[in-house]
C-alpha cells in the first residue's frame, strides 16, 4: 500500500504554529513573609482581604496569607477596568489571588508592597461580623474562630508556637524522653474535687489533671522523661489565670532533689524566654509588650523559702500567717520585690499534695517549689521533690482519704526499687500570658474552655 497523504485546510499551517507555542507559564505562588527578598520580581499571592482603603484613582488593599500582610496597591490607569472593579467591590476576607511586582514600600523603609496587575476573587466575603471597629470582649470570644485571623490574634499565637518549640528543643537537647500520659486516669493526683468526672465502659473515670504520676512510672524506665499535653481542672474559677482546660508540660527526673528541679525550672524558663526575644520581637512590639522585663529574666533566679515570702507579706502590711496559702494577690505582693522570677520553695506539707516528699529537717515543710513570674503573673511552675519510701506515701495516701486500690499500681514504683526523683509541671497558657503582657489567659489558646464558655 501507498502512503496516505493526510487532508489540508485553508489556515492549517497557522494552527499547527500555535501548538507550537507553549503555554504562558504562571507566576510563581510566594508566601508573603517571603516578598522582602524579592524585590523587583513579579509574583503571584493567595490569601484573604484583611482591610483596604483608598481613593477615586488608588486602592489600597492590605492582604493576608497566614504568614504577613502586605499592602497591595491597585492603581486605575494600569490595570484593567475588570481588575479595578473587582478591587473596589471586594469585601472584608474574601479570598483571593493577586498578581504584581514586589516593590519598596513608598512610606515604610523595612516593608514592600505589592504592584498590583491583575487580582481574582476567588471566594467571597459576605457581611463579615468582625469589622475594624472595637468589639466587646463576649463577642469577639463568641466569634474566636473568626477573631483568630486578626493581627493581634496571630502574634499571640506566633509567640505561643515559639514557646512550645523551646520547651521541646530544651528536654529534646538535654536527653529527656517524651512519654505520652492518658487522657482518661482510674485516679486523681490531688483529689477529685477539681476534677470532670466520666463513665468509662461501665466504670468511672477522670479527665486528667495532671500526668505526673505517670512520668514518675516513666523515670524509673528511661531516667529523664517530660509529658507535653492538655490538662482539665473543674475549679469553679472565673479569674483571669485560670482556665477548664490548658496545656501543661510536666518533666520528671531519677535521682534529682529539690536543689536540682529548681535548677532545671530556671533553665527551662530562661531558654524559653530567650527564643522568644529572639525569634518574636515583631509580635511582641505589636503588642506593645515591654521588653525590658523580659530581657532581665537570666539566672540567677532569686530563691526564698516560704516563711521567708510570708515574712515579704507582712512587711507589706499584710496579714500572712504560716500555713496560709499564696493567692494571686500574695503572690504579686512577693513578686514584686524581685525583678525577675523568683523561686519559693518548702510549703507547709499539709497544705500540699500527698505525693511531695517532706523536709527531714522540718518534717511540718515539703519539699517543693513554685515559680512566680514577675508583673503580678503569678505562680508559673510548680513541681518538688516525690515521696520515695513506701511506708510514708502509704500514710499519706491514707490521711488524704484516697483510695488505696486506685493507687496501688503507683505504690509499685516504691516496692520495686524506689528511688529519689523530683519534677514539675509548666502552664503554657500563663507562660504565654507573662510573655505577652496579656491581662488575661482567654486569648493564650486558640479555643479557650472557661467556667461559662464551652464554645465555638
Amino acid at each position: 500500500m501507498g502512503r496516505r497523504t493526510l487532508p489540508r485546510w485553508p489556515g492549517m499551517e497557522l494552527f499547527a504554529s500555535a501548538m507550537d507555542v507553549p503555554a504562558p507559564t504562571p507566576l510563581p505562588r510566594v508566601e508573603i513573609s517571603k516578598l522582602a527578598g524579592l524585590v523587583g520580581e513579579r509574583v503571584r499571592l493567595t490569601g484573604w482581604l484583611y482591610n483596604k482603603r483608598g481613593s477615586k484613582k488608588l486602592a489600597f488593599l492590605e492582604v493576608r496569607d497566614g504568614t504577613g500582610v502586605v499592602q497591595c496597591t491597585v492603581a486605575q490607569a494600569d490595570v484593567p477596568d475588570a481588575t479595578w472593579q473587582a478591587a473596589a467591590e471586594v469585601t472584608q476576607e474574601s479570598a483571593l489571588e493577586v498578581e504584581g511586582e514586589v516593590r519598596a514600600h513608598p512610606r515604610r523603609a523595612s516593608e514592600v508592597e505589592l504592584g498590583v496587575t491583575s487580582l481574582r476573587v476567588t471566594a467571597p466575603s459576605v457581611e463579615y461580623p468582625i469589622s475594624p471597629k472595637e468589639h466587646g470582649t463576649d463577642f469577639l470570644m463568641d466569634h474566636r474562630h473568626l477573631w483568630l485571623r486578626s493581627r493581634r490574634q496571630h502574634a499571640i499565637l506566633g509567640v505561643r508556637h515559639s514557646i512550645v518549640r523551646a520547651i521541646r528543643d530544651f528536654f529534646d537537647t538535654r536527653g529527656f524522653t517524651l512519654v505520652d500520659a492518658p487522657i482518661f486516669t482510674p485516679n486523681a493526683c490531688e483529689g477529685t474535687s477539681t476534677l470532670f468526672e466520666t463513665e468509662y465502659h461501665g466504670d468511672t473515670a477522670y479527665l486528667t489533671q495532671s500526668g505526673q504520676l505517670y512520668m514518675e512510672a516513666a523515670a524509673a524506665a528511661l531516667g529523664k522523661v517530660y509529658c507535653f499535653g492538655p490538662t482539665f481542672r473543674a475549679e469553679k474559677s472565673k479569674t483571669r489565670r485560670h482556665l477548664a482546660e490548658f496545656w501543661m508540660v510536666e518533666p520528671e527526673v531519677a535521682f534529682l532533689d529539690l536543689d536540682g528541679d529548681m535548677q532545671l525550672a530556671e533553665d527551662l524558663l530562661c531558654a524559653i524566654v530567650a527564643r522568644v526575644l529572639d525569634a518574636r520581637r515583631t509580635e511582641l512590639a505589636l503588642l506593645e509588650r515591654d521588653l525590658a522585663p523580659l530581657e532581665r529574666v537570666q539566672g540567677p533566679f532569686p530563691r526564698i523559702s516560704y516563711r521567708q515570702a510570708i515574712d515579704v507579706l507582712r512587711e507589706a502590711g499584710h496579714d500572712a500567717k504560716f500555713g496560709d496559702d499564696l493567692g494571686a494577690d500574695e503572690e504579686t505582693l512577693v513578686s514584686q520585690r524581685f525583678d525577675r522570677p523568683v523561686i519559693v520553695h518548702r510549703y507547709p506539707s499539709e497544705a500540699k499534695a500527698f505525693y511531695m516528699k517532706r523536709d527531714p529537717t522540718a518534717p511540718e515543710l515539703a519539699l517543693c517549689m513554685d515559680v512566680l513570674a514577675p508583673e503580678g503573673y503569678g505562680e508559673i511552675i510548680g513541681g518538688g521533690q516525690r515521696e520515695d519510701d513506701l511506708a510514708a506515701l502509704e500514710a499519706r495516701i491514707d490521711a488524704h482519704h484516697l483510695p488505696r486500690a486506685a493507687f496501688d499500681w503507683y505504690l509499685d514504683l516504691r516496692r520495686y526499687g524506689s528511688f529519689p526523683h523530683a519534677g514539675f509541671g509548666l502552664g503554657v497558657e500563663r507562660t504565654v500570658a507573662w510573655l505577652c503582657g496579656l491581662p488575661h489567659v482567654r486569648e493564650t489558646i486558640p479555643f479557650p474552655r472557661m467556667l461559662n464558655r464551652l464554645a465555638p
